[in-house]
Protein backbone atom coordinates (compact mmCIF):
# COMPACT_ATOMS: atom_id res chain seq x y z
CA UNK A 1 0.00 0.00 0.00
CA UNK A 2 3.08 2.41 1.02
CA UNK A 3 4.28 2.15 -2.66
CA UNK A 4 0.69 2.26 -4.51
CA UNK A 5 0.21 5.29 -2.29
CA UNK A 6 3.28 7.17 -3.04
CA UNK A 7 2.75 6.24 -6.91
CA UNK A 8 -0.81 7.44 -6.67
CA UNK A 9 0.44 10.53 -5.97
CA UNK A 10 0.39 10.75 -1.77
CA UNK A 11 4.05 10.74 -0.73
CA UNK A 12 3.46 11.90 2.63
CA UNK A 13 0.75 9.14 3.37
CA UNK A 14 3.44 6.53 1.85
CA UNK A 15 5.49 7.20 4.24
CA UNK A 16 2.77 6.78 6.91
CA UNK A 17 2.09 3.45 6.16
CA UNK A 18 5.17 2.50 5.43
CA UNK A 19 6.31 3.41 8.86
CA UNK A 20 3.16 2.09 10.12
CA UNK A 21 4.03 -1.39 8.96
CA UNK A 22 7.68 -1.56 10.11
CA UNK A 23 6.12 -0.75 13.83
CA UNK A 24 3.75 -4.00 13.57
CA UNK A 25 6.53 -6.06 12.32
CA UNK A 26 8.79 -4.83 15.29
CA UNK A 27 5.84 -5.57 17.64
CA UNK A 28 5.34 -9.10 15.97
CA UNK A 29 8.93 -9.59 16.57
CA UNK A 30 9.01 -11.99 13.30
CA UNK A 31 11.96 -11.48 11.56
CA UNK A 32 10.98 -12.07 8.14
CA UNK A 33 8.05 -9.64 8.57
CA UNK A 34 10.90 -7.34 9.77
CA UNK A 35 12.77 -7.71 6.57
CA UNK A 36 9.95 -7.21 4.19
CA UNK A 37 8.70 -3.79 6.03
CA UNK A 38 12.39 -2.12 6.05
CA UNK A 39 12.94 -3.20 2.18
CA UNK A 40 9.27 -1.47 1.62
CA UNK A 41 10.03 1.52 3.77
CA UNK A 42 13.32 1.87 2.34
CA UNK A 43 12.09 2.10 -1.29
CA UNK A 44 9.51 4.66 -0.25
CA UNK A 45 12.55 6.27 0.89
CA UNK A 46 14.05 6.26 -2.15
CA UNK A 47 11.30 7.68 -4.30
CA UNK A 48 10.50 10.31 -1.73
CA UNK A 49 14.57 10.71 -2.74
CA UNK A 50 15.56 10.62 0.80
CA UNK A 51 19.03 9.53 0.59
CA UNK A 52 19.70 9.05 4.10
CA UNK A 53 16.65 7.49 5.57
CA UNK A 54 16.83 4.57 2.53
CA UNK A 55 20.30 3.99 3.38
CA UNK A 56 20.01 3.67 7.35
CA UNK A 57 17.10 0.86 6.15
CA UNK A 58 19.04 -0.40 3.53
CA UNK A 59 22.13 -1.23 6.13
CA UNK A 60 19.39 -2.63 8.67
CA UNK A 61 18.16 -4.86 5.72
CA UNK A 62 21.84 -6.14 5.30
CA UNK A 63 22.64 -6.63 8.67
CA UNK A 64 18.99 -8.55 9.75
CA UNK A 65 19.26 -10.71 6.57
CA UNK A 66 23.20 -11.82 7.49
CA UNK A 67 22.27 -12.83 11.08
CA UNK A 68 19.59 -14.42 10.22
CA UNK A 69 20.89 -16.28 7.78
CA UNK A 70 18.23 -14.58 4.95
CA UNK A 71 20.95 -14.84 1.88
CA UNK A 72 18.28 -13.97 -1.00
CA UNK A 73 17.84 -10.64 0.70
CA UNK A 74 21.30 -9.32 0.75
CA UNK A 75 21.12 -8.62 -3.28
CA UNK A 76 18.25 -6.45 -3.40
CA UNK A 77 19.44 -4.88 0.25
CA UNK A 78 22.63 -3.71 -1.57
CA UNK A 79 20.79 -2.64 -4.70
CA UNK A 80 18.82 -0.42 -2.65
CA UNK A 81 21.59 0.95 -0.49
CA UNK A 82 23.34 1.72 -3.70
CA UNK A 83 20.58 4.01 -4.86
CA UNK A 84 20.52 5.79 -1.39
CA UNK A 85 24.02 6.79 -1.90
CA UNK A 86 23.50 7.96 -5.40
CA UNK A 87 21.12 9.98 -4.09
CA UNK A 88 23.20 11.35 -1.53
CA UNK A 89 25.12 12.47 -4.69
CA UNK A 90 27.84 9.94 -4.35
CA UNK A 91 27.47 8.95 -7.69
CA UNK A 92 29.91 6.27 -8.49
CA UNK A 93 29.89 4.18 -5.55
CA UNK A 94 26.23 3.90 -5.57
CA UNK A 95 27.06 2.60 -9.38
CA UNK A 96 29.12 0.12 -8.11
CA UNK A 97 26.58 -0.84 -5.34
CA UNK A 98 23.36 -1.05 -7.15
CA UNK A 99 25.33 -2.63 -10.06
CA UNK A 100 26.86 -5.50 -7.82
CA UNK A 101 23.32 -6.02 -6.49
CA UNK A 102 21.68 -6.40 -9.63
CA UNK A 103 24.21 -8.42 -11.13
CA UNK A 104 23.72 -10.70 -7.77
CA UNK A 105 20.17 -10.67 -8.85
CA UNK A 106 20.66 -11.99 -12.45
CA UNK A 107 22.65 -14.50 -11.50
CA UNK A 108 20.15 -16.06 -9.17
CA UNK A 109 17.24 -15.34 -12.44
CA UNK A 110 15.47 -12.97 -9.82
CA UNK A 111 13.51 -10.58 -12.67
CA UNK A 112 10.87 -8.50 -10.52
CA UNK A 113 11.45 -5.14 -9.35
CA UNK A 114 15.25 -4.64 -11.15
CA UNK A 115 13.31 -1.82 -13.11
CA UNK A 116 13.11 0.87 -10.42
CA UNK A 117 16.97 0.43 -9.56
CA UNK A 118 17.81 0.20 -13.46
CA UNK A 119 16.36 3.39 -13.63
CA UNK A 120 17.99 5.41 -10.70
CA UNK A 121 21.14 3.08 -12.33
CA UNK A 122 20.41 5.30 -15.67
CA UNK A 123 20.02 8.54 -13.31
CA UNK A 124 23.40 8.44 -12.00
CA UNK A 125 24.85 7.60 -15.27
CA UNK A 126 22.82 11.13 -16.62
CA UNK A 127 25.13 13.04 -13.93
CA UNK A 128 28.16 11.31 -14.85
CA UNK A 129 28.03 11.76 -18.15
CA UNK A 130 27.83 8.16 -18.86
CA UNK A 131 25.24 8.67 -21.84
CA UNK A 132 26.41 4.79 -23.74
CA UNK A 133 25.98 3.67 -19.92
CA UNK A 134 22.95 4.86 -19.43
CA UNK A 135 20.95 4.14 -22.55
CA UNK A 136 22.05 0.55 -21.99
CA UNK A 137 20.32 0.57 -18.31
CA UNK A 138 17.41 2.06 -19.85
CA UNK A 139 17.40 -0.62 -22.63
CA UNK A 140 17.50 -3.76 -20.21
CA UNK A 141 15.27 -1.78 -17.64
CA UNK A 142 12.48 -1.78 -20.61
CA UNK A 143 13.23 -5.37 -21.82
CA UNK A 144 12.66 -6.75 -18.66
CA UNK A 145 9.63 -4.56 -18.45
CA UNK A 146 8.75 -5.71 -21.44
CA UNK A 147 9.09 -9.49 -20.65
CA UNK A 148 7.04 -9.66 -17.12
CA UNK A 149 4.26 -6.65 -17.91
CA UNK A 150 6.17 -5.04 -14.98
CA UNK A 151 4.83 -1.63 -15.86
CA UNK A 152 4.75 0.36 -12.71
CA UNK A 153 7.95 2.37 -13.49
CA UNK A 154 7.56 2.54 -17.49
CA UNK A 155 6.96 6.10 -17.60
CA UNK A 156 10.35 6.59 -15.56
CA UNK A 157 11.79 4.75 -18.29
CA UNK A 158 10.43 7.49 -21.10
CA UNK A 159 11.72 10.44 -18.71
CA UNK A 160 15.16 9.18 -18.29
CA UNK A 161 15.67 8.58 -22.22
CA UNK A 162 14.45 12.49 -22.68
CA UNK A 163 16.98 13.70 -20.22
CA UNK A 164 20.33 11.30 -21.91
CA UNK A 165 19.25 12.17 -25.22
CA UNK A 166 19.16 16.31 -23.93
CA UNK A 167 22.50 15.43 -22.20
CA UNK A 168 24.03 13.76 -25.57
CA UNK A 169 22.99 16.26 -28.02
CA UNK A 170 20.27 20.09 -27.82
CA UNK A 171 19.62 19.05 -31.50
CA UNK A 172 17.81 15.89 -29.93
CA UNK A 173 15.56 18.27 -28.47
CA UNK A 174 12.92 17.43 -30.25
CA UNK A 175 13.03 13.63 -29.66
CA UNK A 176 13.54 14.15 -25.88
CA UNK A 177 10.26 16.23 -25.98
CA UNK A 178 8.14 13.15 -27.55
CA UNK A 179 10.37 10.87 -24.78
CA UNK A 180 8.41 13.25 -22.14
CA UNK A 181 5.09 13.43 -23.38
CA UNK A 182 4.82 9.89 -23.87
CA UNK A 183 6.18 9.32 -19.88
CA UNK A 184 2.76 11.63 -19.28
CA UNK A 185 0.47 9.57 -21.24
CA UNK A 186 1.58 6.63 -19.51
CA UNK A 187 1.45 8.22 -16.24
CA UNK A 188 -1.82 9.65 -16.84
CA UNK A 189 -2.88 6.42 -18.12
CA UNK A 190 -1.62 4.52 -14.91
CA UNK A 191 -2.92 7.04 -12.63
CA UNK A 192 0.74 7.36 -11.39
CA UNK A 193 1.39 11.04 -10.54
CA UNK A 194 4.36 11.04 -8.59
CA UNK A 195 6.02 9.80 -12.26
CA UNK A 196 3.56 12.35 -14.20
CA UNK A 197 5.15 15.37 -11.82
CA UNK A 198 8.47 13.94 -12.86
CA UNK A 199 7.91 13.95 -16.34
CA UNK A 200 5.94 17.29 -16.34
CA UNK A 201 8.80 18.97 -15.02
CA UNK A 202 11.38 17.34 -17.28
CA UNK A 203 8.91 18.71 -20.44
CA UNK A 204 8.66 22.36 -18.65
CA UNK A 205 12.56 22.45 -18.13
CA UNK A 206 12.62 21.52 -21.85
CA UNK A 207 10.22 24.06 -22.62
CA UNK A 208 11.51 26.77 -20.72
CA UNK A 209 14.85 26.11 -22.15
CA UNK A 210 13.52 26.32 -25.73
CA UNK A 211 12.25 29.52 -25.42
CA UNK A 212 8.31 28.77 -24.74
CA UNK A 213 7.99 30.17 -21.27
CA UNK A 214 4.33 30.14 -20.87
CA UNK A 215 3.57 27.11 -22.47
CA UNK A 216 6.04 25.75 -19.50
CA UNK A 217 4.18 27.56 -16.82
CA UNK A 218 0.51 26.04 -17.91
CA UNK A 219 1.61 22.57 -18.25
CA UNK A 220 3.73 21.98 -14.92
CA UNK A 221 1.62 24.56 -13.18
CA UNK A 222 -1.42 22.12 -14.21
CA UNK A 223 -0.08 18.77 -12.41
CA UNK A 224 1.79 20.70 -9.38
CA UNK A 225 -1.80 22.00 -8.31
CA UNK A 226 -3.28 18.86 -8.08
CA UNK A 227 -0.86 17.60 -5.27
CA UNK A 228 -1.97 18.16 -1.80
CA UNK A 229 0.84 17.05 -0.06
CA UNK A 230 4.27 15.88 -0.49
CA UNK A 231 5.47 19.76 -0.56
CA UNK A 232 8.62 19.33 1.55
CA UNK A 233 9.74 16.29 -1.05
CA UNK A 234 12.33 17.02 -3.43
CA UNK A 235 10.33 16.47 -6.44
CA UNK A 236 7.15 18.88 -5.66
CA UNK A 237 10.39 21.26 -4.25
CA UNK A 238 12.20 21.13 -7.52
CA UNK A 239 8.48 21.40 -9.38
CA UNK A 240 8.04 24.52 -7.74
CA UNK A 241 11.12 26.24 -8.41
CA UNK A 242 10.70 25.93 -11.29
CA UNK A 243 7.09 27.45 -11.33
CA UNK A 244 8.72 30.58 -9.34
CA UNK A 245 11.20 31.13 -12.35
CA UNK A 246 8.75 30.84 -14.42
CA UNK A 247 6.71 33.90 -12.89
CA UNK A 248 3.31 31.30 -11.66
Amino acid sequence: MALTLWQLGYPDQALMRGNEALALAQRLSDPQSLVLAERFLGEVHVFRREGNAAKENAESLISRSAERGFSEWIPRATTLRGGAIVLLGRHEEGIAQIQEGLAALRATRFELWRTPFLCLLAEAYVETGRLDDGFSALAEAQAVADKNEEREHEAEIHRLKGELLLRRDESDAAEAQGCFQLAIKVARKQSAKSLELRATTSLARLLRDTGRPDEARATLADTYCWFTEGFGTVDLKDAKVLLDQLGA
